[in-house]
């Protein structure tokens, strides 16, 4: 599958910073829009539904983040992804190893695609762009 919009919702400029290098180093050309915290993103992908946009086809989601963080996140898309007419692929990319994160992902198992930790390798970076 061809990723072309790709959400980044980390709070961690410096976790922003490496995706965009290992985009670039790897030759995967996505200019993927950063929003610091669950609440911008899904406003962003509102405001791509009320203006008629595409939403994005890959988000890359923090799990703690303040104002709403990853889990409020799903909540929240759970309420919207029956407006969306495409299926957005989302992996949790967290510095969370804890199994309760782990096993709370698996009751967001129709949203989440796959967990992967931080700091994201270039395999794991490629396995997701290759999917």
């Amino acid at each position: 599958m061809k990723f072309n919009d790709v959400f980044v919702v980390d709070d961690d400029k410096i976790f922003h910073f490496i995706i965009k290098k290992l985009l670039v180093s790897n030759n995967i050309n996505v200019e993927p829009e950063f929003f610091e915290n669950g609440l911008l993103a899904i406003e962003g992908i509102k405001n791509k539904l009320d203006n008629h946009q595409k939403a994005p086809d890959l988000i890359l989601l923090d799990i703690n983040m303040p104002i709403l963080d990853g889990w409020q996140f799903l909540e929240e898309f759970k309420l919207i992804k029956e407006r969306i007419e495409k299926e957005i692929i989302i992996y949790i990319i967290s510095s969370s190893d804890n199994t309760f994160d782990r096993n709370r992902a698996k009751d967001f198992k129709d949203e989440i695609k796959d967990y992967y930790l931080k700091p994201i390798t270039i395999d794991g970076l490629k396995s997701i762009f290759s999917a």
